[in-house]
């Protein structure tokens, strides 16, 4: 497959803000199913993308490299733009979209974001989007998906953008990605939400994987306060989440997950403290609802990381 110029004017169908372990993957997936895709990335990482393309190594799609056009720049308004960046790189990123997609759907942890990209890109472009797959970017342009979980959900509360959903899930199931259109978008939104809050916090505040946090008592009850909270502000927010459920599947994981909160801590990087719990809190603060099993555990992640617990 050719690989288009860093400088092209060409429109691109796809473009992908963040060629990171998540939109890297996606990138990829799209690419290899001849969707015509561009990733939006810094400059080093954009121009390395547009010379040697993207390598997956996936225990799903298995180990391929394909060619990805790249620009540091998006100037072209793209029919979808996917928003992959972490939440602690969005402004930077969204500083990098000089153009009007006409679609957006971002696959970002958390709530917040959601008014952010709307004040961007304005309300009748953009839906609610998560992914759930674990997956890394080790070194630029190299991601790396670790287990076989895969899924992709995505909403509208606007019937006109949920009818255009139908269009982005078939794209994702045609790269072997599977998708769902849920019924709104606070549903989906916590759905992730409530089983990702309580494994980041867990995992990241003793930096241990999933398996420890289940088979030690103090740490198992740590697991289940933060399920139980989380849940009651999400059922106060809109969703209809049960705390049964997503436990359950904290249950069921591999005894070695862990978290990309975790993960980043122990790289140093800044993790998404203030986008994952930190949103929980603020919603329960909106609805009068205490978390303190939540609340508890943020406190000891900020010390560990270095960084300012968030404000709720």
């Amino acid at each position: 497959m050719r690989t288009r110029s860093l400088c092209s004017p060409a429109v691109p169908r796809i473009a992908i803000l963040g060629p990171g372990g998540v939109g890297g993957f996606i990138a990829g997936a799209l690419a290899r199913a001849g969707e015509d895709v561009m990733v939006v990335a810094r400059e080093e990482t954009a121009e390395l993308i547009g010379r040697d393309g993207i390598s997956v190594q996936s225990v799903r799609l298995g180990d391929f490299r394909i060619d990805v056009a790249a620009v540091s720049t998006l100037r072209q308004p793209a029919e979808l733009l996917l928003v992959a960046t972490k939440s602690t790189g969005l402004q930077a990123g969204l500083r990098r979209i000089d153009s009007e997609p006409g679609l957006v759907v971002p696959l970002l942890n958390g709530l917040d974001h959601m008014a952010v990209l709307r004040e961007r890109f304005g309300p009748g472009r953009v839906t609610a989007g998560t992914i759930r797959i674990e997956a890394d970017r080790p070194t630029p342009a190299v991601i790396v998906q670790t287990s076989p979980f895969l899924r992709v959900d995505l909403a509208a509360d606007d019937p006109a953008l949920a009818n255009r959903l139908e269009g982005v899930r078939t794209t994702l199931e045609g790269a072997e990605v599977p998708a769902t259109v849920g019924h709104s978008e606070a549903q989906i939104l916590w759905s992730k939400l409530v089983r990702l809050n309580a494994l980041a916090c867990t995992t990241s505040a003793v930096a241990r994987p999933i398996g420890f946090i289940r088979s030690d008592p103090e740490w198992r009850a740590a697991l289940v306060g933060c399920i139980e909270e989380g849940a009651a502000v999400a059922n106060a927010d809109g969703a209809q989440i049960d705390p049964a459920g997503r436990l359950a599947e904290l249950d069921d994981a591999h005894a070695e997950l862990g978290s990309s909160m975790q993960r980043d801590i122990a790289a140093g990087r800044e993790p998404e403290l203030d986008a994952i719990p930190g949103s929980v809190l603020r919603a329960g603060a909106r609805h009068g609802i205490e978390c303190p099993t939540i609340a508890r555990l943020v406190v000891v992640i900020a010390r560990r990381a270095g960084i300012d617990p968030p404000r709720y």
